[in-house]
């Protein structure tokens, strides 16, 4: 994760520095290449440009899939030759095809490599390798159509939500400077100036403790899952309203982050410090929905947070950001909360 992002504040090192110490930068779409970078090589062991078709097809999945959350469903009309859904068969078959050519690559270099590898992609594919000759009582965990959902869902899952989430952090701090210069000085104190060339280490990173509330507070007013779906498995009291089981529940996330009943009257202002501790933090913690809550809780929210805080130590340790004057405030729902026109930043050397 330290390194995809060194990479990405070199090649912004070198825009500032050509266009004499201050550039603008669309950050939405950095931060959708580096996501998925990171996504790339920590769970496939490959690099953005070789799993690029995977994530445009499924960006495009997506559009299609929320399109159709618009419209009155017919009974069985997925299956109709339309043009829509033939658009969506001939994606999922590019998708699967391009996770297959991965995996069948990682299947003839087992040999070579001494096993599958000690990533995402190598872990499934161990526990899908037939047993070993003579062994009995060993079937598979996983089926190879388990493994290729699996991808698709850590491909967009993982990538999607930590894009949007350094998006709107970068925001924040834009327009909070004073906070930016708060995370700034923790930064270089735990992980080191920007003039050296090293990588934060996870020690270092767990003690980022104001980035940590910034994120969390990021998250609360700009969740890049704005709602989630339940079905209940039986019937349930809530409020004092019994919900019959197999019922579909919608929580208005973005709503519920703002709710003055739970996190006060100023639940519509910018406050990292209300998830410190000494407020009542674990309280505030429990209303926070971002992630879900229980046994359906993202598995990849420490993923999420991990890389959140290697990515933005990176970049304030070497960068001063502050909004472009020409920008449009239009957060817009596709599944995911985005910023409807980018997010152009400009980015000034921190030395600068």
């Amino acid at each position: 994760m330290a390194d995809c992002a060194r990479s990405m504040v070199s090649r912004w090192e070198e825009q500032v520095a050509s266009h004499g110490g201050q550039v603008v930068i669309e950050l939405s779409s950095q931060f959708e290449e580096l996501t998925a970078d990171v996504m790339s090589h920590t769970a496939f062991g490959s690099s953005y440009a070789e799993g690029k078709q995977v994530f445009m097809a499924l960006k495009e999945l997506q559009f299609i899939a929320f399109s159709s959350l618009l419209s009155v469903q017919i009974p069985g009309s997925r299956y109709f030759p339309t043009k829509k859904n033939l658009r969506v068969w001939r994606l999922d078959k590019k998708v699967r095809s391009t996770l297959m050519e991965i995996i069948n690559n990682r299947l003839a270099a087992k040999e070579k490599a001494g096993g599958y590898g000690d990533d995402l992609l190598g872990l499934m594919l161990e526990a899908c390798a037939p047993p070993e000759l003579g062994t009995k009582g060993q079937p598979q965990l996983l089926s190879m159509d388990e493994i290729i959902d699996e991808c698709k869902t850590f491909f967009f899952a993982g990538q999607e939500t930590t894009s949007h989430l350094l998006t709107w952090t970068m925001f924040l701090l834009s327009t909070h400077p004073e906070w930016q210069e708060k995370l700034r000085e923790e930064a270089v104190r735990e992980c080191g100036g920007g003039d050296d060339d090293q990588l934060p280490t996870d020690v270092m990173l767990g003690k980022l403790k104001l980035l940590n509330l910034f994120l969390l507070e990021t998250l609360r007013l700009y969740s890049p899952v704005p709602m989630i779906r339940r079905r209940t498995r039986a019937p349930v009291e809530m409020g004092g309203v019994t919900v019959p089981g197999g019922t579909i529940l919608t929580f208005p996330i973005a709503t519920m982050h703002r709710d003055e009943e739970v996190w006060g009257a100023d639940a519509g202002e910018f406050d990292p410090m209300r998830f410190d501790g000494c407020r009542g933090g674990g309280g505030a913690k429990a209303a926070l929905l971002s992630f879900s809550v229980g046994p359906r809780a993202c598995i990849g929210q420490n993923f999420a947070m991990v890389e959140s805080r290697a990515v933005v130590a990176a970049i304030l340790r070497r960068f001063k950001l502050s909004l472009w004057p020409e920008y449009v405030h239009a957060p817009t729902d596709v599944i995911t909360l985005r910023p409807k026109h980018g997010l152009p930043m400009i980015v000034t050397g921190v030395h600068a």
